[in-house]
């Protein structure tokens, strides 16, 4: 399953900058995963700082 980012979110962005296929956007009050375009890496995961990211 693709990687969903939470409430947590703080918007700074690291996520966006980490993802090798730029699926992570800015949505509204927070970044959003493009489910179709995730690989499933963590590498979102891997650098946020509150752990917003994470597998559904």
């Amino acid at each position: 399953m693709a990687y969903k980012i939470s409430d947590e979110c703080i918007c700074c962005g690291a996520c966006e900058a980490e993802c090798p296929v730029s699926a992570i956007s800015a949505g509204d009050g927070k970044y959003v995963i493009d489910a179709g375009t995730c690989i499933e890496c963590g590498a979102c995961a891997g650098v946020c700082p509150v752990g917003a990211p994470s597998a559904e």
